[in-house]
């Protein structure tokens, strides 16, 4: 036993992870820009880079538009370790989760895992609706163009099916 985290062990390979950030409750900006920093400082992870933010309507769901983004890690961490990490950061924010679809001061989803596929009560590798939800694949496709993913082929494909979602990218300050 080396003592490290479950999850994240030394001789792991590291992978690349996108996860998607999104908040619509306070200074849901402020938020989104400070969970991206704390994923850059998660043991095991290293933050490579993250897409301008964007503005959209919840989907399925009443409340304050959200601003969401994509960040992409560098992570030797596993699947499942990742998103206790994910949701570690969210309740630091003060996540509550009352209801599905409840507006939010912080949404971390694990999107893609290298190419792992999983579907599990905790976590569905890649993100189900990933290939849904403009917010989602607008910001993922900044970073990576030519992304594909398990079962679901280019991510570009998909983008012309989320043309109706209006999507608003915002300014960098």
């Amino acid at each position: 036993m080396t003592g490290l985290q479950p999850g994240l062990e030394a001789d792991r390979p590291a992978v690349t992870a996108f996860v998607g950030v999104g908040a619509n409750l306070g200074d849901a900006r402020h938020s989104v820009v400070e969970a991206l920093a704390a994923l850059g400082r998660l043991p095991g992870c290293g933050l490579r880079r993250a897409s301008a933010l964007y503005r959209s309507a919840p989907v399925d769901a009443a409340g304050p538009d959200f601003i969401n983004a994509v960040a992409e890690l560098h992570t030797t961490l596993s699947p499942l370790a990742l998103l206790l990490a994910l949701q570690a950061i969210e309740q630091a924010f003060g996540r509550e989760r009352p209801h599905r679809h409840a507006p939010r001061t912080l949404d971390l989803d694990l999107l893609l895992h290298g190419a792992a596929v999983l579907h599990t009560p905790a976590l569905t590798l890649p993100h189900p609706r990933l290939h849904l939800r403009a917010f989602v694949l607008r910001p993922l496709l900044d970073l990576a163009p030519d992304l594909a993913a398990p079962g679901l082929g280019p991510l570009a494909d998909w983008l012309p099916g989320t043309a109706p979602q209006i999507l608003e990218k915002l300014p960098s300050t």
